[in-house]
């Protein structure tokens, strides 16, 4: 069987003799032009040898080695021999690289297995609990240091940063607040109006702002705007190798950066929760007097009275406390963790913003359940 392409163009000239196939390849190889395949040369022959010359050959480019691994793939495939000659040194190079790697196929995208991806999930938990709980104490023996006089912590650093934590936080706080009132406000007015009950609505507001909105509003400020920044900050430290440089001289990077950042949003949540419900009840009230409620302010503060009490607004407070060290502990801890580089530090950014929320939205249903039992 033979194969004739015109003088100028590829061509692959195939004989046989008794058990050996011998293909003389000539002309002008390129991978723009029309050239022979290899099944058109070889279909449904089973030689034992096969012959490569190319002798023909007056120039060629990788067309000329993919032809010449077809060879090779196929004639490994049916136990052949293989000889070459007279084949350019590069294109037979290249052919045996090309021979060596096999060809890619897609492989079909599918769900993963439920086993693995429940142990990779176990894994990752498994390694996060350790580095928050190897965190947390190294906190505790940062805290024993600081009642002992031993610790490397500079107030200096702690004001600092309760001025950005807390005044600097203020205005976003108290929008946010306001507005959150006002949604709580017009939502309530839709039940109680229902019954005749407007004045109900100070009720309603007052507990929702003190024991939980309130609360919980600065928190999740706070964790998007200070946590980040902490996250930010630190894992640029660990970038520029500051915090190796910190530790080389002997100084404890728990006790320098981390709590002065926990303990100045240990400090000022509470101060912003306050604040936070008096913004939440202002723009309740706000509502509550405008139409078609038209609920004075005066009666308004008035019926609030009579239901919330100081133990509702000391729940608010201890939950802001609590979830101003989460804040800090979160964003110190995804910053501590960072990987050295830009993106890392991104990555620690929004981990901590992430990470921080869910140890709010935990810890709040913790802290319901606490108080509820005991009767606050």
């Amino acid at each position: 069987m033979t194969q004739v392409v015109s003088p100028q163009h590829a061509r692959a000239e195939a004989s046989t003799e008794a058990d050996t196939l011998t293909v003389h390849i000539g002309g002008d190889w390129q991978i723009t032009e029309r050239h022979p395949d290899w099944t058109d040369s070889a279909a449904r022959l089973h030689p034992a040898k096969v012959i490569l010359d190319g002798s023909g050959i007056t120039g060629w480019d990788s067309s000329l080695a993919l032809y010449l691994r077809e060879a090779r793939v196929w004639s490994e495939k049916i136990g052949a021999q293989v000889v070459v000659q007279h084949m350019p040194a590069g294109a037979e190079k290249l052919s045996q690289v090309l021979a060596q790697k096999p060809a890619t196929t897609a492989k079909p995208e599918c769900a993963p297995e439920l086993v693995t991806v429940v142990g990779v999930a176990t894994v990752k938990l498994w390694t996060e609990t350790k580095s928050l709980s190897n965190l947390v104490g190294e906190c505790a023996f940062s805290i024993g240091r600081f009642f002992k006089g031993q610790a490397q912590f500079r107030w200096r650093d702690c004001l600092n940063e309760m001025q950005l934590c807390g005044a600097m936080a203020l205005p976003i706080v108290g929008l946010i607040s306001f507005l959150v009132g006002v949604t709580l406000a017009y939502t309530g007015s839709i039940v109680v109006r229902q019954y005749g009950g407007d004045i109900w609505l100070a009720d309603m507001v007052g507990l929702a702002v003190t024991r939980e909105m309130g609360p919980m509003m600065a928190a999740i400020v706070l964790a998007g705007r200070t946590g980040a920044a902490y996250a930010a900050t630190l894992g640029n430290m660990k970038a520029n190798e500051e915090i190796d440089a910190l530790a080389t001289l002997g100084v404890s990077p728990v006790d320098f950066l981390v709590m002065p950042r926990m303990l100045a949003l240990f400090l000022m949540m509470p101060f912003l929760a306050l604040y936070s419900d008096c913004m939440g009840i202002l723009g309740g009230m706000a509502i509550a007097a405008a139409p078609p409620l038209n609920i004075p302010p005066t009666l308004y503060f008035a019926e609030m009275q009579t239901i919330v009490d100081l133990s509702d607004i000391n729940t608010g407070v201890i939950k802001a406390a609590i979830f101003g060290l989460l804040i800090g502990l979160a964003g110190c801890w995804r910053g501590m963790q960072a990987e050295r580089s830009a993106v890392g530090v991104g990555q620690a950014a929004t981990s901590a913003v992430v990470t921080g929320i869910l140890l709010i939205i935990v810890c709040d249903s913790i802290c319901a359940v606490f108080f509820n039992i005991v009767g606050w």
